[in-house]
C-alpha cells in the first residue's frame, strides 16, 4: 500500500481544491492512503475524505504570534515527531509556498514532488522538491492540482470533471422546512455584496417562496450583526448559531440552494454538489471560482453592479 503525504495547509478554498485529486488517485491506484499536513483551523476537512488516513495539524499562524512560549516549542516538537514518524513513498507539496516547504515538505520523510519554478507562486519553494512539474496557470486551480497528483503518482488523469468525494460523507436529510442559505461574509471588502441588496433579496424570496426558510451563518461578531440586520423583521429568516466547519457542511449539504459571495464556504458548497449562485467582482471565476456541479456565476467588475433581480433570475432556474 502506497503511503503518501500531502502538504496543503491553507486556506479553506485551497484545501477543498485538493480533494478531487485524492479521488482521482483513489480510483487509479486503489489501495492508497494519504496523510495530510493542514493548518489546524481546517483540520476537519481532510478527514471527510475516505482516502485520508491521518490528519497532521500545523499551527504556523498561531505559533508565530507566540514564538517564544514554551508551549509553542512543545507543540512544534510534537508536530515534527508526528510528521517524521512515517517513511513516505511520496511527499506532494500542493501549496507551493516557501513557508509550507520549510515547515512541512522539508521535514517529511520521502521523495519530494511539486511544481517547477515557473508553475509556482513562490519559485524558491521549488528548490525543496526533487521532482518538479510544469503545469500551466491558465486553468482552474482544481485542475492544476489534479495534474500535479497524476504526474507525481504516475497515473492517467481522467477527462471527467473532478469529484471532491465528500458529499457522501454528509447524509442527505429532508428538513421539515425546506431552506436555502445566504453566505454573506468574506474577508476582502471588494468581494462583499451590498448589505441592503442582501436584505432586499431576503424580502423578495420570503414573499415569493413563503414555505422556504433562509438561513444565515456567521463567523465573527461583525458578521453576526450583519446577519441579524438582514433577518430583522422578516419571516422565515434564521440566524444560525456559531458553527464548526463540519456543522456548516451538514447545513449546506441539505440546503435547496445557496447564494454566496466569493469565500471559502462557497467552495465548500461546490464540494457538496449543492446548487449555488456565487457573486464575483474582483476575482476571475474561471481560475479560482466555485468548481463543481450546479455552480452558477454572476460576475461584474464591481460588486455594486450586481442587482437583486440578477440573483433572482439565477435562482429561478435552480428553484
Amino acid at each position: 500500500m502506497a503511503r503518501i503525504c500531502i502538504i496543503k495547509t491553507s486556506s479553506l478554498g485551497d484545501v477543498l481544491h485538493c480533494l478531487p485529486a485524492l479521488t482521482d488517485a483513489q480510483h487509479a491506484l486503489g489501495d492508497v492512503q494519504f496523510d495530510w499536513v493542514v493548518e489546524e483551523n481546517f483540520a476537519e476537512i481532510p478527514a471527510w475524505h475516505s482516502a485520508v488516513n491521518q490528519v497532521i495539524p500545523i499551527a504556523i499562524r498561531r505559533w508565530r504570534r507566540n514564538l517564544w512560549d514554551k508551549q509553542t516549542y512543545q507543540q512544534w516538537q510534537s508536530y515534527k515527531n508526528q510528521l517524521q514518524s512515517t517513511q513516505y513513498d511520496v511527499v506532494i507539496d500542493a501549496q507551493g509556498l516557501i513557508k509550507s516547504a520549510l515547515f512541512a515538505t522539508r521535514l517529511a520523510q520521502g521523495e519530494k514532488f511539486g511544481y517547477d519554478r515557473k508553475s509556482i507562486r513562490e519559485p524558491l519553494a521549488s528548490c525543496f522538491y526533487r521532482h518538479k512539474f510544469s503545469i500551466p496557470y491558465q486553468q482552474h486551480a482544481v485542475e492544476r492540482i489534479r495534474q500535479l497528483f497524476a504526474q507525481s503518482l504516475g497515473y492517467h488523469l481522467p477527462n471527467s470533471k473532478g469529484d471532491y468525494g465528500i458529499a457522501r460523507h454528509f447524509q442527505q436529510q429532508s428538513s421539515a422546512t425546506p431552506y436555502m442559505m445566504f453566505i454573506h461574509a468574506t474577508t476582502r471588502s471588494d468581494k462583499h455584496w451590498v448589505d441592503s441588496e442582501w436584505k432586499k433579496l431576503a424580502e423578495k424570496i420570503t414573499a415569493r417562496y413563503p414555505n422556504i426558510e433562509i438561513r444565515l451563518p456567521w463567523g465573527n461578531e461583525k458578521e453576526k450583526q450583519r446577519a441579524e440586520w438582514i433577518a430583522q423583521g422578516l419571516p422565515n429568516v434564521l440566524v444560525l448559531p456559531k458553527s464548526s466547519l463540519t456543522e456548516l457542511a451538514h447545513q449546506l449539504a441539505n440546503a435547496k440552494a445557496v447564494v454566496s459571495v466569493d469565500t471559502g464556504l462557497a467552495h465548500l458548497t461546490a464540494a457538496l454538489d449543492v446548487p449555488n449562485v456565487t457573486l464575483y467582482g474582483a476575482t476571475d471565476p474561471k481560475l479560482i471560482g466555485c468548481y463543481g456541479k450546479n455552480q452558477h456565476y454572476l460576475h461584474k467588475d464591481d460588486m455594486t453592479k450586481i442587482g437583486t433581480e440578477d440573483v433572482l433570475e439565477q435562482l429561478e432556474m435552480i428553484m
